[in-house]
């Protein structure tokens, strides 16, 4: 087996939109509603990236900000404790358009400046149902589809960089499922250029549905046995060639018989960690690609325009 590269670092600035609800006694709205805690997630969600890739990806959180305030809509909008409380119970009332507006944020927490004085690699926006944020989004020079449109009007940011989007009302395995789509964006576009057999992320999402018998290890919403999104639960036993890429690059091994019961039976977050675990992550280049590729999923500088 090939030898696994040195560990990097990434450092995170996590921006955590979190108000104070009069109407509830006062607490935050994570507590008032009885929603997950914003940092304990993401400190799950740290532990999980680093095992699920084998202690290449070890994210940093360098810097902190919990905001006691709704974010601002593209349109202007903004939620008071009792207009976002309405759109909870009558969810009817919540606003249209639902998209925050991200060139405030940017303005607001000089997230440009602090990628041009290369203080941090990426963000992380954590908060509420309807806050309106895509789950990833690409902003920096030369930015491309990331499982969103690439942020216009970013370019002076110097070096690309992702922003990411949580709502601690869902846990750690929807936080999987963000950067898995993430991850899905990059691979595609770094994979885009080769045909056939040399395209190994064409080859690595098959599933049984539509490459019956020759299932490898899926995408993000489906499993090899999967019948339909999210089916990370289905009992129906399939031939996968999944366990071939934990001997990356040799994938000529015998498939094997497997249901869910290998993946979690039906877990969302232990079905994400099962499909990052196969991801390569190892050193060398296979048909002029990394053979680690969060190389790629990471830092999406390193994808070539």
């Amino acid at each position: 087996m090939l030898p696994t590269p040195p560990p990097t670092t990434p450092r995170v600035l996590h921006i955590i939109h979190n108000p104070t609800i009069p109407q509830l006694g006062g607490r935050r709205l994570n507590r008032a509603m009885r929603w997950n805690d914003p940092d304990e997630n993401a400190r799950a969600y740290i532990q999980d990236i680093e095992y699920a890739s084998y202690g290449v990806v070890r994210y940093r959180i360098v810097e902190r900000i919990e905001v006691d305030a709704f974010p601002v809509k593209r349109d202007g909008f903004v939620y008071t404790p009792q207009t976002y409380l309405e759109c909870w119970r009558r969810r009817h009332t919540c606003h249209q358009p639902d998209a925050v507006d991200y060139h405030r944020l940017l303005a607001d927490f000089d997230l440009l400046g602090r990628i041009r004085r290369d203080e941090i690699d990426e963000v992380w926006l954590s908060a509420f149902p309807y806050a309106g944020y895509y789950e990833s989004i690409m902003a920096g020079p030369g930015a491309f589809w990331c499982n969103a449109p690439p942020l216009e009007g970013s370019e002076n940011a110097g070096r690309r960089f992702v922003i990411m989007g949580f709502n601690y009302e869902r846990g750690v395995g929807e936080m999987l499922e963000n950067l898995g789509h993430r991850a899905e964006s990059i691979l595609s576009r770094v994979f885009g250029r080769l045909r056939g057999p040399a395209n190994l992320w064409e080859r690595f999402t098959r599933y049984d549905l539509t490459h019956p018998r020759r299932a490898e290890v899926g995408n993000v919403h489906f499993a090899p046995n999967s019948e339909r999104d999210y089916d990370w639960g289905n009992r129906r036993k399939v031939w996968s060639y999944c366990d071939n890429w934990y001997n990356f690059p040799e994938l000529d091994g015998d498939p094997k018989l497997v249901d869910c019961r290998e993946w979690g039976g039906g877990d969302i977050r232990a079905h994400h960690v099962w499909w990052f675990r196969h991801f390569p992550h190892f050193t060398g280049q296979t048909n002029g690609i990394s053979n680690n590729w969060w190389e790629y999923v990471i830092d999406p500088n390193r994808v070539a325009h």
